[in-house]
C-alpha cells in the first residue's frame, strides 16, 4: 500500500538558514501529530509536501512526488495554514466557494460543498457575515471548512488551535478527531502543543532543528524511556514496607499510595527480583505494568532538554 508520506534526504535552505536538514521518514496513520518546538521546520515541511516551495531530496505524498505533481497533490490534500488566508470583504460562503473553485470544482458544486463544509465546521449561522468581523475561533473554523471543501483524502492542519480559548480549543480538537471516521481522510496535525497530540493523535512525528527525531505511535513514544525496568506495582497492602524490601534488594522504589508504588529495577534485573522480594516479605502483588512517561517527558527525552514544547529552543528559526 502507498504510504501517506515518504521522505528521503528532504532539505530546504533559506540562504544561510537550514530549515530542513535531510529529513527521512515514512509516515502512516489516521491522525499524525507533527510535533516540535517553534522553528523546528514543521511549516516548511508542509509547504514542501504541497509543492509550494522548491527543495532538495525526495518527498512523496500519497505516492506522488511533491516536486513534480504539486497540482495533483493539492487536488487530493486539504491545507489549513497557520496564518490567516482570507480575502478581505468575503463572507464564509464566498471564501469556501472560492477555495472549491480553485481546486477545480464547478461553481455550483463548489457552493454546495461550501455550505456542507461550513455546516460541519459549525459556522452555518454566521456564514453570510464578513469574515473580517469573526472571532479567532470562527476564523479557525472557516479555515478548516475551506480545507475540507473539495473532500480531500489527506488534511494538513498547521497549528489549528492557535489563539483559541480553552472551550474553542476543545471544540476544534473534537471536530478534528471525528474527521477520519466521518470524512474518510487522514490528518497531519502540525503543532507545538503536546496536549493536543496526546488527546487526538494515534501517531507522532517529532522534529527538532530541521530533523526528524522520532516517528511511531504515541504508545511507542511514551514507552521508549524505561523499557521493562520501570514499573508500576499494585499490592494488597503495605506498599511502604515493600519499598523498603525492594531497596534492600537493589531496586529503587517509591510508594505512591498504601497499595501502589513505582519501581525501577537494576539494569541486570528482571521482574523475578520483584516477585522474589515480595514472597520473602510476605507481600501479595496484585498488579504489574510498565510505567509510561508523560508525553512531555517523552518529548523532552527525544529532542533533548535544550528544547521545549512551548518555545523555540535554541534551534534556527523557521521562516514563515
Amino acid at each position: 500500500m502507498t504510504s501517506l508520506l515518504e521522505l528521503s534526504g528532504l532539505t530546504k535552505r533559506y540562504g544561510p538558514i537550514t530549515a530542513l536538514a535531510g529529513v527521512d521518514a515514512i509516515v502512516e496513520g489516521k491522525i499524525i501529530g507533527l510535533l516540535g518546538p517553534n522553528g523546528a521546520g514543521k511549516s516548511t515541511l508542509l509547504k514542501c509536501l504541497l509543492g509550494l516551495i522548491p527543495y532538495e531530496g525526495h518527498a512523496k505524498v500519497l505516492g506522488m512526488s511533491a516536486a513534480t505533481h504539486g497540482l495533483e497533490i493539492r487536488d487530493r490534500v486539504g491545507y489549513m495554514p497557520e496564518q490567516e488566508s482570507f480575502l478581505s470583504g468575503m463572507n464564509a460562503v464566498e471564501q469556501c466557494t472560492y477555495a472549491g473553485e480553485l481546486s477545480g470544482l464547478p461553481r455550483n458544486e463548489a457552493m454546495q460543498r461550501a455550505h456542507a463544509a461550513l455546516y460541519y465546521a459549525g459556522v452555518e449561522e454566521k456564514r453570510y457575515q464578513p469574515i473580517d468581523g469573526y472571532s479567532t475561533g470562527l476564523k479557525q473554523r472557516v479555515k478548516l471548512a475551506q480545507a475540507l471543501v473539495h473532500d480531500p483524502e489527506l488534511l494538513f492542519l498547521d497549528e489549528p488551535t492557535n489563539g483559541l480559548d480553552p472551550r474553542s480549543r476543545d471544540d476544534m480538537l473534537e471536530l478534528i478527531s471525528e474527521l477520519p471516521a466521518r470524512r474518510d481522510c487522514a490528518i497531519v496535525l502540525s503543532t507545538h502543543l503536546l496536549p493536543d497530540v496526546e488527546r487526538i493523535c494515534d501517531r507522532a512525528l517529532i522534529m527538532h532543528r530541521g530533523r526528524v527525531r522520532f516517528t511511531g505511535t504515541i504508545n511507542e513514544l511514551r514507552s521508549d524511556g524505561g523499557g521493562d525496568r520501570e514499573l508500576v506495582v499494585e499490592v494488597k497492602a503495605e506498599a511502604a514496607r515493600f519499598a523498603e524490601a525492594l531497596a534492600c534488594a537493589g531496586a529503587t522504589a517509591k510508594p505512591t499510595s498504601p497499595i501502589a508504588l513505582e519501581v525501577d529495577l537494576p539494569v541486570d534485573a528482571t521482574t523475578a527480583l520483584l516477585f522474589r522480594t515480595a514472597r520473602d516479605a510476605g507481600i501479595q502483588v496484585r498488579g504489574l505494568a510498565a510505567r509510561r512517561e508523560s508525553i512531555e517527558a517523552a518529548f523532552l527525552r527525544v529532542i533533548g532538554r535544550g528544547g521545549s514544547a512551548l518555545d523555540g529552543g535554541d534551534g534556527a528559526q523557521e521562516p514563515s
